[in-house]
């Protein structure tokens, strides 16, 4: 095994493609045709994480938060980044990033959460625009199963809880090649009329590559007709932040209480309560001030984040109430829940949990 099949997995759960812009996801250090002797899991990738690394055995580290995440123009020892970097290459220990393309995975950082503090009926907070896409194309009547069927097995035609979706409209398409070309229908320099399927179907944007090549090689004409449009309809199974609701409300102080047990937080900062029961959350990994105004759009009662600024605490205005729980508390959980996927999927290899407690913040 090699380390791009680890990536593969991990691309199956959450595609790099989802990540946000700013984010620096992927292979940050090593050989992706490397041989794996071990995959040790972490939230960060410091010099300790390395040195556990090593130890046990394990020439592949999956973090969630990148090591790298600005440009790199010296490689001296100067910062831990470069130390653990230099460490790295040293060692021959490959470094596998997911943070942001995991935050936006349905099953990922806030579904977490959520499981974590018993939520039901989950629904993502602020779903990403521009992931889906459209294929239309033309095909001779006789051959649009096959290539329909074919699409349908790249990933093509699905939409939510269903597969196999697609449209079909019959009608009559037109041609003429010239000289140089070699129809598969008809004679070259003749007018052909074939009764044709205008084919419909959506794809997410990371299986665009994918689709595209079984398109050209499952459609039986030599020059393919088609037309790719990327959709403005949010993607509901992909975005930031995640709602859910409790099988039965709470007070405010018994929840935020639940919270900072559940989430094993030492402590949770929070906005003036509302004296309102809790029945709908809305939850976010990490930094999440950023979603204080879709939280309240959502008609969550209270918001579970990290990173809130003083002002933040304002912006909950007499709507919700906010709570900060840690960054470190609110993505601690991501760890386990790679180990537990990666091990279903590869059940004869050690995925190994790393020990190394990686949170820079401390409580008196």
């Amino acid at each position: 095994m090699v380390v791009q099949d680890v990536i593969n997995h991990l691309h199956d759960l959450a595609p790099l493609a989802y990540a946000e812009d700013f984010d620096n996801v992927g292979l940050l250090v090593g050989d992706k045709n490397q041989s794996i002797t071990g995959v040790l899991i972490t939230l960060d990738t410091l010099e300790a994480v390395v040195d556990e690394a090593i130890e046990k055995g394990c020439n592949l580290i999956v973090s969630f938060h990148p090591i790298i995440f600005k440009g790199l123009k010296k490689l001296t020892g100067k910062s831990y980044v470069e130390r653990v970097v230099i460490k790295a290459i040293q060692h021959k220990i490959s470094i596998f990033a997911i943070h942001t393309a995991l935050d936006n995975a349905f099953q990922g950082v806030n579904s977490i959460i959520c499981d974590q503090l018993n939520l039901k009926n989950k629904q993502i907070l602020m779903p990403q625009k521009g992931t889906i896409k459209n294929l239309t194309t033309y095909v001779p009547k006789a051959n649009a199963n096959d290539l329909r069927q074919s699409l349908f097995k790249a990933g093509a035609g699905n939409i939510g809880n269903y597969d196999n979706c697609s449209f079909n409209a019959e009608g009559i398409g037109t041609y003429k090649g010239n000289k140089d070309s070699n129809p598969v229908k008809g004679e070259r320099g003749i007018l052909q009329e074939e009764e044709e399927i205008q084919l419909s179907l959506t794809f997410q944007k990371h299986l665009e590559s994918k689709v595209l090549k079984t398109l050209f090689e499952a459609h039986p004409y030599e020059e393919v007709a088609f037309e790719i449009t990327t959709l403005e309809n949010t993607n509901q199974h992909i975005g930031m932040g995640m709602i859910g609701e409790l099988d039965q409300a709470q007070s405010e102080q018994d929840f935020l209480q639940f919270v900072k047990d559940k989430m094993k937080a030492s402590s949770v900062r929070h906005s003036r309560k509302l004296n309102k029961p809790v029945k709908k959350v809305a939850v976010l990994g990490g930094s999440g001030g950023f979603a204080i105004g879709p939280a309240k759009a959502s008609g969550a009662d209270i918001f579970i984040t990290a990173d809130l600024k003083y002002h933040d605490f304002f912006s909950a205005e007499n709507d919700i109430v906010v709570a900060d729980i840690g960054h470190y508390e609110s993505e601690q959980f991501t760890k386990k829940f790679l180990v537990d996927y990666l091990s279903k999927k590869i059940s004869n290899f050690a995925i190994i949990l790393s020990n190394t407690n990686t949170n820079p913040v401390k409580y008196l």
